[in-house]
């Protein structure tokens, strides 16, 4: 066994770790912003720990590369999908508005 593959299985059983840790605080959290929350870990530590591991034991070349940015992508564009969707809730009145906001919805968006 080289020390590539020892790499490659500890990223893997990271990211697994902390993909199972988020699936199971979705479980258990009782509020949309809890849940949101959850995703964090799964697609800012989970999913790219497990693309690095699979990159590393593919080894150089293209298949690494893909799993580099597939694994980058995720990294980025979770906080961000997660902020969106926050926000939605926010202006949809789907959950209540977190404290210090007093202004509600239909406030910050009249249709007039």
């Amino acid at each position: 066994m080289s020390a590539a593959h020892v790499l490659a299985l500890v990223l893997l059983w990271c990211g697994a770790a902390a993909l199972l840790l988020a699936a199971a605080a979705l479980a258990v959290l009782p509020t949309a912003y809890g849940r949101l929350h959850a995703l964090a870990p799964a697609t800012g530590l989970g999913v790219p720990l497990v693309c690095l591991g699979l990159a590393v034991d593919a080894g150089a070349g293209r298949a690494a590369a893909k799993l580099l940015v597939i694994g980058a992508l995720t990294a980025v564009s979770g906080p961000v999908v997660t902020i969106v969707i926050g926000r939605t809730m926010i202006r949809t009145g789907a959950a209540p508005a977190p404290a210090g906001r007093a202004e509600s919805a239909t406030d910050e968006e009249s249709p007039t």
